[in-house]
C-alpha cells in the first residue's frame, strides 16, 4: 500500500481489533479506510489520530463510525420504510454490527427517552465497549431534520461508565 496514512490506519486497526489476514482484506476491499470519518479530515488531523491511537489503543468516534454503511446483505427492495429498514437490521444484526465495526453491542430498540416538553423514541441504541459510550442511532430515509434528537445521522450520547 503506497499511501503512508492508509498503511498505518490498517495496521493500527488490525492490532487493535486483531483482524486475521481474510478480515485485513475485507476491510481494505470494502474501502473501510475511506468511509470512516477520519478520511475526511485533513492530513495533519489523520496523522495526529493515528499516533494517538498508536500510544493509548483508544478508538476515538472518527475512527469507529463509517459513512457509507453497506447494508446490501440486508436484501431490501428498492422501496421501503424505516420501519422496514429497522426490522432488516434487527434480523440481520450480527452483520449489521460487523458492517458497523467491532466493540458494538445491541442495547435496545425504540428506547423511550422522556424530557419535559415530549417522549422521544429512539430507533437503535448500542454501546461501543472500547470507547465506552452509548451510540443511538436515529434512521431517517428523509433528510435528516435537527428535531430528531441532534444535527448528524449518528449521534454520539457522552455518557461515561
Amino acid at each position: 500500500m503506497d499511501e503512508e496514512l492508509k498503511r498505518d490506519f490498517y495496521l493500527q486497526m488490525a492490532c487493535i481489533e486483531k483482524w486475521s489476514v481474510r478480515t485485513l482484506r475485507e476491510k481494505m476491499g470494502s474501502m473501510l479506510f475511506e468511509r470512516t470519518a477520519l478520511s475526511k479530515h485533513p492530513e495533519e488531523v489523520i496523522k495526529y489520530e493515528l499516533q494517538k491511537l498508536a500510544e493509548t489503543q483508544q478508538l476515538t468516534p472518527n475512527l469507529v463510525f463509517r459513512d457509507p454503511c453497506f447494508l446490501d446483505f440486508m436484501g431490501l427492495k428498492m422501496k421501503y420504510s424505516e420501519s422496514d429498514l429497522e426490522n432488516a437490521i434487527l434480523n440481520h444484526i450480527e452483520e449489521f454490527i460487523q458492517e458497523l465495526g467491532t466493540d458494538f453491542c445491541f442495547v435496545a430498540r425504540q428506547k423511550r427517552m422522556a424530557t419535559k416538553q415530549k417522549d422521544r423514541y429512539l430507533d437503535l441504541l448500542f454501546f461501543h465497549r472500547n470507547m465506552r459510550r452509548l451510540i443511538a442511532i436515529e434512521l431517517k430515509l428523509d433528510r435528516f431534520e435537527p428535531e430528531n434528537y441532534c444535527h448528524q445521522p449518528f449521534c454520539l450520547i457522552e455518557s461515561q461508565f
